[in-house]
């Protein structure tokens, strides 16, 4: 396992033009969204119960995400297959906050320099790495905080456009490792190897609510609770999980909502599948997600989790605050643990 370290400085420099990776935008069709109605449209057999809302049929809804492209991808390539990791942004953010967020270093984003330095250097093998709208809802554009909006509740049900929406789109029409169609047992426990996910602030409650199987939220209006964040929003029901789906699970800086270590600790245990590696960081002086995200997070997780959490890593960035000093630090360090097999 390779040691985590800071980013050297050159690292967040502009390599040479060849080696340099691309940034791609797509559109695709979304099947499983939460309507107007707070309803979760879904073209699938989930039950009200699992849920935890009303489900029923609707039209599809057209979402955007953007992708990077190492140096050399091809789609004409059929040979060469990638890995990918989906990078989720926060609760104001959107497909470009990795982008512009991490701020532009020699004309290119700085995010896609330590991606392209990481692979010109050796590093990492080359990725493709998805930049996703977080959102699954009718309202996806609207990046506003209102604990009552159905664009906050789309946060809590991204799981099941990840899974049957996204995820089918990127291995159909890109060069994956990973092929999401093939349901063997084989090939479940291929393709998970071959997929990692992690997120900033609201992207990192997403990654351990989402996939490791934590509770969703709603708002205290709609839940008949007074909630425990005073923040308008209290949990639900539990997230069924997509240990099936990943095995490398990151979050920076995780969002007060993230649940706390022994519910995370637990549905990791009771998956068939176990964690490959669970990277969790912030900075000691986020007064954001310090406290009520990654100490309630971290407390207790691996005594839950037993022998199914196999590497795990959490710790504090000195001087750290809320923002991409910590989650470009764990993007390049998180990338640099996946996908060794």
């Amino acid at each position: 396992m390779r040691k985590i370290k800071s980013i050297p400085a050159e690292y967040k420099q502009a390599t040479r033009k060849e080696l340099q990776g691309s940034i791609r935008e797509e559109e695709y069709t979304v099947k499983n969204y939460i309507n107007q109605s707070r309803q979760l449209v879904t073209d699938q057999d989930i039950s009200d119960e699992e849920a935890g809302r009303e489900t029923v049929k609707g039209e599809v809804i057209f979402k955007k995400c953007n992708i990077y492209l190492p140096a050399g991808y091809d789609d004409q390539d059929s040979i060469t297959r990638y890995n990918v990791l989906y990078l989720l942004h926060g609760v104001g953010g959107n497909r470009y906050e990795w982008l512009h967020g991490s701020g532009i270093k020699d004309g290119n984003f700085v995010i896609c320099n330590i991606l392209d330095n990481l692979i010109a250097n050796g590093d990492i093998d080359p990725v493709l790495v998805v930049f996703p709208e977080g959102r699954s809802a009718y309202d996806w554009e609207d990046c506003s905080f209102d604990p009552m909006g159905t664009n906050l509740l789309g946060f809590y049900y991204f799981d099941y456009e990840l899974r049957y929406d996204l995820i089918p789109f990127i291995e159909s029409v890109y060069n994956t490792v990973a092929n999401v169609y093939d349901t063997t047992a084989e090939g479940v426990l291929h393709n998970r190897m071959h997929r990692a996910i992690a997120g900033l602030s609201m992207g990192g409650m997403q990654s351990l609510n989402l996939v490791l199987g934590g509770y969703r939220c709603d708002s205290v209006a709609y839940t008949g609770s007074t909630g425990q964040w005073n923040n308008g929003l209290d949990t639900t029901v539990l997230a069924p999980g997509m240990l099936d789906l990943f095995t490398y699970v990151g979050a920076f800086s995780n969002a007060p909502t993230s649940s706390d270590g022994s519910t995370l600790g637990a549905s990791v245990a009771s998956s068939p599948h176990k964690v490959d590696l669970l990277y969790i960081t912030c900075g000691d002086a986020d007064r954001v997600a310090l406290e009520s995200g990654y100490e309630r997070t971290v407390k207790g997780l691996k005594e839950a989790a037993g022998d199914h959490l196999i590497n795990y890593h959490h710790f504090l960035i000195k001087d750290g605050d809320h923002n991409f000093d910590v989650w470009n630090n764990g993007a390049y360090n998180f990338v640099r643990l996946c996908f060794q097999e």
